[in-house]
């Protein structure tokens, strides 16, 4: 045990420390695992759950589209003595495409019924919006600091993800407390903003266990951030809410395992979940230092700054994710009135050419 974190999931974790894909697992009230790999990244796989109910399976992260991952999702549910076309729904904890890309052919196949919250349904791209959007993440982006070949390489046409655009739309939203719509078994939805706005955990208190989505891992912290597409949403905020709202259900339940989607099963999610805080207030202080010493820096040289998992020349594509954390981080410390932003970090291009810069107060 780490930091109030038990490992439950040994098998997982040792796959995760050799880098390859774990077993297919039997876990807690009938409920298997399955990993689903994601090309290219890091995180490697998402871990998908099957549900059985009365009514049928009920499959939770159906994961990233393309062939190997169906490939594994059949193998997953052959393994649990079904097949595609037994599955009757289709949760999504969030609409990133390692966790729903799947959901529109499984759905497709099966006749089941796709499932998210209100607030995530809201956030799905409209078809064809890809150059609207990819000319709003450009002046979001030249007006936070970026270069002009920066933003050329983040928004051009060969940074275009097509996993982005054509996702499924739900037939049925599941808010705050709402039931899987099934027979059998009661697992109920718990919303978790931050990770995105419409984030929902699953919970099952017969069982004792908390799919966690992205919303609570147990090593990785999750990406908290804000973009242009996404303006009014206070993400840290919430998350920390959010955060708040599951330790007090592990608490109040006398402890759950967590089945999170990536990496591998835990048991100490109060524990995980007040880390995760700890670490977004220490985020909150290494960000104002970086600020006092700059003077008044663009929301980019910011973000080039703070800590990233790997050096900032390394960090790739996922330099437009580091920045929606730093706005995110941003928003937070300006709310509480430790920052002062000149400009607005958070919309899309600023008015004019001004650029976007960051102030401590004094």
């Amino acid at each position: 045990m780490t930091g109030g974190v038990e490992v439950v999931g040994t098998a997982q974790q040792r796959a995760w420390v050799a880098r390859v894909l774990p077993p297919v697992e039997r876990l807690e009230a009938g409920m298997w695992s399955v990993p689903v790999p994601i090309p290219d990244n890091p995180l490697r796989y998402t871990l998908c759950y099957l549900i059985p109910t009365d009514d049928g399976v009920v499959v939770v992260d159906p994961g990233w589209d393309s062939p190997e991952g169906w490939s594994a999702l059949e193998a997953g549910l052959t393994a649990a003595g079904a097949r595609a076309e037994d599955v009757v729904g289709i949760v999504a904890t969030h609409i990133h495409p390692d966790h729903h890309g799947l959901s529109g052919r499984l759905a497709e196949r099966s006749g089941a019924w796709i499932a998210m919250h209100p607030e995530e349904a809201a956030t799905l791209p409209e078809r064809g919006s890809r150059e609207g959007r990819s000319d709003t993440m450009a002046g979001w982006l030249c007006g936070c600091g970026a270069s002009e070949p920066e933003i050329d390489e983040l928004t051009g046409p060969q940074a275009w993800r097509p996993d982005f655009e054509n996702m499924a739309r739900p037939d049925v939203l599941l808010a705050d407390g709402d039931p899987l719509p099934v027979t059998g078994r009661r697992v109920t939805a718990v919303w978790t903003p931050g990770h995105t706005p419409g984030h929902i955990c699953l919970l099952e208190t017969d069982a004792r266990v908390m799919l966690t989505g992205d919303h609570v891992l147990p090593r990785i912290t999750p990406n908290i951030g804000m973009t242009p597409h996404q303006p009014d949403s206070p993400a840290l905020a919430t998350f920390l809410d959010s955060l708040d709202k599951v330790a007090r259900q592990d608490e109040e339940l006398g402890g759950l395992t967590a089945l999170p989607a990536h990496e591998y099963r835990f048991r100490g999610l109060a524990a995980r979940a007040r880390a995760l805080q700890a670490h977004h207030a220490e985020r909150c202080a290494e960000l104002l230092d970086i600020v006092r010493e700059a003077g008044r820096p663009t929301m980019w040289e910011v973000t080039a700054r703070l800590t990233w998992s790997r050096p900032w020349d390394e960090v790739g594509r996922m330099r437009i994710g580091a920045l929606a954390e730093t706005a995110s981080h941003v928003r937070y410390l300006a709310d509480r009135g430790l920052l002062v932003c000149d400009g607005d970090p958070l919309m899309g291009a600023p008015q004019g050419d001004e650029t976007v810069t960051v102030r401590a107060v004094a």
